[in-house]
């Protein structure tokens, strides 16, 4: 069995479907059920079975999930032995970050590093789901929580403050909250933005949900409902007003982390220079009042 054949089983195996297997791995849900044909055919066997609501594992297939995530422990720790040899600033990093700070805070940062150094490259996957750094599935994260696993740094890069928002033409609402929220889908209601909008305004129906932040956004600005968004985008926005300033800032520790083994590689710790520069000189927008 080939090493790419167990990275697709793994990721399938892992995700539940083809669409999210081939988001982890960068490629298209045809490509993914491609080489899972491919796998199938080359090995004789049948690992995954698929149903309608999601692949399942084979007893057979159980049994080869551990020893494929053996090999997948035993193979990232030959890459990272690798990359930790790297002296020259030069190579890919995969960075993942909220999409509410890709466009406006690490773009332009990663840009201005890969033009003083043409060597380095990179590839950014905004996404609100947490790849998985011990993985290898991204090289350095920012999120607005804290890292879990014993080989990942951490650092505190900043603080983000949300408020409330409607759009500032909403029809007969100038002055009071719109009708109805914006919020995320119910796979994210744990989250503080989530309970603390449901919180305030109790009376309030739902509107639209999603977790792309920019949908949200966008949503609020169209006349779509109150949310909470980013006052460092909002406040500075002339679509939008602010309302319910009496209620406090929702406030949000921004992190940054990466494998131990990555961290003083060259073109990561670059990476993680320029983007803790970024965040530290925007800091006085991200939270105004901080």
């Amino acid at each position: 069995m080939e090493w790419d054949h167990l990275q697709n089983f793994l990721a399938i195996a892992r995700h539940g479907s083809l669409s999210a297997a081939a988001r982890a791995l960068g490629v298209t849900q045809p490509t993914m059920g491609r080489r899972l044909a491919a796998m199938e055919k080359s090995t004789g066997a049948r690992l995954l079975i698929r149903t309608p609501d999601g692949f399942l594992l084979t007893p057979l297939g159980e049994q080869i999930l551990i020893k494929a995530e053996r090999v997948e422990e035993e193979m990232l720790g030959a890459e990272l032995l690798i990359n930790a040899s790297d002296v020259h600033l030069d190579g890919v990093v995969r960075v993942t970050t909220l999409d509410m700070f890709g466009g406006d805070l690490v773009t332009p940062a990663l840009v201005r590093l890969q033009r003083e150094n043409p060597g380095v490259s990179f590839e950014l996957v905004p996404s609100q789901q947490s790849l998985n750094l011990s993985r290898r599935e991204a090289d350095i994260a920012i999120r607005t929580r804290r890292f879990e696993g014993e080989l990942i740094v951490e650092r505190k890069i900043g603080s983000l403050a949300l408020a409330y928002y409607q759009a500032a033409d909403a029809s007969g609402f100038k002055e009071n909250p719109a009708p109805q929220i914006v919020t995320v889908l119910q796979d994210q209601s744990h989250l503080p933005e989530a309970r603390r909008i449901v919180e305030h305004f109790p009376e309030l129906r739902i509107g639209l949900r999603s977790n792309n932040r920019n949908v949200q956004y966008q949503a609020v600005c169209n006349g779509g409902g109150i949310g909470l968004l980013p006052r460092f985008r909002a406040d500075h926005d002339a679509r939008l007003m602010r309302v319910r300033k009496d209620l406090p800032d929702l406030r949000r520790e921004i992190w940054m982390g990466i494998h131990t083994d990555l961290r003083k590689m060259p073109r990561m710790r670059a990476t993680m220079d320029a983007l803790i520069e970024a965040f530290d000189r925007n800091s006085h927008l991200l939270d105004p009042d901080d």
